[in-house]
């Protein structure tokens, strides 16, 4: 296969979310096959397509294809019998063709599961796209090429970006977004026609509530929620919850029906019946609240 035919393999294969390692030849010393940028697909199963090598090299270079792959790390790769110092970011393996030639190898393993989109054009995005390099999470600019989106638009192109993110395949949608910024939001997707199942996928804030606000915090809490996600797990931290005065009922602080600012404190409620309540009588059910806290302490 020719480096274009497994770039085009590579691609496929990103379609169809297949987890595989693109294995590149970054050195070669003669007297070996190999040569200097020479290329191979190896899958999850152990199938190796292209040319880095003879049998030599094959079973080693599947291996540590695999080994990356499982692990979500790329490594660098020497197949050699030369002596030399040991480098802490090497892989050493014996060159077992009687020949003794020398080769080294780059392998990036691939997964769907670990792709994300960024989507914004905004100081935000960029440092989320840095972060998202640094942890080695696979970035795309296309939401239906990954399982989770991030939309960093921060007010420019809001709609455009989210209507997009809901309706592609992505599993989960993330927005750098206050709540009530959010059920706005929620209302124009409706309007739209995104339905309910599609809106069920959006997450906003992005991320936990760290009181981030310089762009390089507001990204890092939401690759926080990102990594969450891609994690398999479906909260970035403990869900709080806050006594509804009112009813007594205990009421999700990240998905509240109403929020209610009484003397520099937040009210969370589950209805309108009890939103009406409290705005009658707040400083009844602020005392309410205050001696239910007092007595839990």
């Amino acid at each position: 296969m020719t480096n274009d035919e497994l770039l085009e393999m590579a691609r496929d294969l990103n379609d169809r979310g297949e987890t595989y390692a693109l294995v590149t030849v970054v050195r070669a010393v003669a007297p070996t096959s190999a040569y200097l940028g020479a290329q191979a697909i190896v899958l999850a199963d152990g199938t190796l397509h292209g040319w880095i090598g003879g049998g030599c090299a094959k079973d080693v270079v599947i291996g540590a294809a695999q080994d990356a792959m499982e692990n979500g790390k790329p490594k660098l790769v020497r197949i050699s019998n030369d002596r030399v110092y040991p480098e802490e970011d090497v892989e050493h393996f014996t060159m077992s063709c009687a020949s003794n030639g020398s080769i080294e190898l780059f392998i990036q393993p691939y997964s769907a599961r670990s792709a994300l989109c960024v989507l914004g054009n905004t100081p935000a995005a960029d440092e989320a796209r840095f972060l998202a390099q640094r942890l080695r999470i696979r970035l795309t600019d296309t939401p239906g090429e990954a399982p989770v989106v991030l939309i960093a638009t921060q007010g420019q192109g809001d709609e455009e970006a989210l209507e997009a993110a809901l309706r592609s395949p992505a599993k989960q949608v993330l927005m750098i977004a206050s709540r009530r910024k959010a059920e706005k939001l929620r209302a124009v997707m409706r309007m739209r026609g995104v339905d309910e199942s599609q809106l069920a996928r959006l997450q906003a804030p992005a991320g936990p509530d760290a009181g981030a606000k310089t762009p390089g915090e507001i990204a890092l809490v939401a690759i926080v929620g990102v990594l969450a996600l891609l994690r398999g797990r479906s909260q970035v931290a403990v869900e709080a919850k806050f006594i509804n005065p009112v009813c007594g009922m205990a009421v999700s602080i990240a998905n509240p029906m109403h929020i209610e600012i009484y003397e520099g404190v937040s009210y969370y409620f589950c209805c309108d019946g009890c939103r009406t309540t409290f705005q009658k009588e707040p400083a009844k059910y602020a005392a309410i609240h205050h001696a239910a806290k007092a007595a839990a302490a």
